[in-house]
């Protein structure tokens, strides 16, 4: 009995150093799929606070709490069982999944640059009037949760294309903690942004110290330049994810030559640009992928709304939460 006691044991320390460099492998692999979603994660944090926006402060974290909770449903529930069904037996078709949602990005940041150039504006606007503030929220929860999906969708088709080559039970870990980890840290910093200036407000009515009070009072009045901050970085991280998501994908089905000249140019920039070669020659080869994207984006809105008479139907849903 001692003797299989101690083969037991021996047993279970080799599963369990098994599975402490499975853990490793694991989180070494969410690291690296995990920098490649940034820029999505970007945009994603960059576009939810306005869903909030124009509601009561007191709404305001449970609307994001709902959002949350929808958005983990999205990831755990729905994507991660497609993305690791079409892994295991349609491994082809993930670069054209990761193209077409780079091809929806590039749409969606030409959109709003078109529209803040003065190009026509698409979809429903909501009435300033709220009749109905539960069924209004829902509408908006419902809105956030969509354009969640979509951008969702991105970020893990991302993930699994970063971790195609491990097997099945590690893809399927790697992928469950990114969409944890995304949707706590988007999530979380966006409540923490919107309810800022609310603590703001507290600190300039209540706050003990002069000092206090005037924090209070940058906090309040840097609210509304953060948010059009925030907006406009994630409207230039879609481009340069998307961009850069098709430059890529190209490459990979053999039309190599857009992202050749890309990285030729960045190739250039470091060679001449001794010490921070690294990083300008990243930021020339992410302002290339911006450009690609704004151009193809631009194509695609004018295909889809001046010859199709089509894309109206997504702005449409997310007008609704607007």
């Amino acid at each position: 009995m001692p003797g299989g006691l101690v083969a037991l044991l021996d047993d279970v320390s080799i599963i369990a150093r098994t599975a402490a460099a499975s853990v490793d492998d694991i989180a070494a692999a969410a690291g690296r799929a995990g920098s490649k979603t940034a820029g999505v994660v970007i945009d994603d944090a960059a576009v939810t606070p306005s869903y909030v926006t124009g509601l009561s402060p007191a709404r305001e974290l449970p609307i994001i709490w709902n959002i949350t909770k929808g958005s983990l449903k999205n990831k755990l529930l729905i994507l991660l069982p497609g993305a690791l069904l079409l892994s295991e037996f349609l491994p082809g078709a993930i670069i054209f999944l990761l193209m077409l949602g780079g091809g929806y990005l590039c749409y969606e940041g030409a959109e709003k640059v078109l529209e803040k150039l003065g190009g026509e504006k698409h979809g429903k606007t909501v009435d300033d009037v709220i009749e109905d503030p539960v069924a209004f929220e829902k509408q908006r929860v419902s809105g956030a949760i969509r354009t969640d999906l979509i951008l969702s969708a991105e970020i893990m088709a991302i993930t699994l294309n970063e971790v195609a080559a491990e097997d099945l039970l590690t893809r399927g870990a790697v992928l469950a903690l990114v969409g944890i980890a995304v949707t706590v840290a988007v999530y979380g910093t966006v409540g923490l942004i919107v309810k800022m200036d609310d603590v703001g407000l507290h600190l300039v009515k209540n706050g003990i110290t002069a000092a206090g009070r005037k924090f209070g009072r940058l906090l309040v009045q840097g609210m509304p330049k953060l948010l059009v901050a925030l907006s406009l970085i994630g409207t230039i991280a879609m481009l340069w994810v998307g961009g850069g998501i098709i430059l890529h994908g190209l490459e990979e089905i053999g039309l190599g030559a857009p992202a050749h000249i890309a990285h030729d140019i960045q190739h250039w920039v470091e060679q001449a640009t001794a010490g921070l070669g690294g990083v300008l020659g990243w930021l020339t080869y992410a302002a290339l992928s911006a450009i690609f994207g704004l151009v193809l984006g631009a194509v695609i809105a004018l295909l889809l709304h001046k010859v199709l008479g089509l894309g109206h139907a997504v702005e449409d849903a997310e007008a609704e939460a607007h």
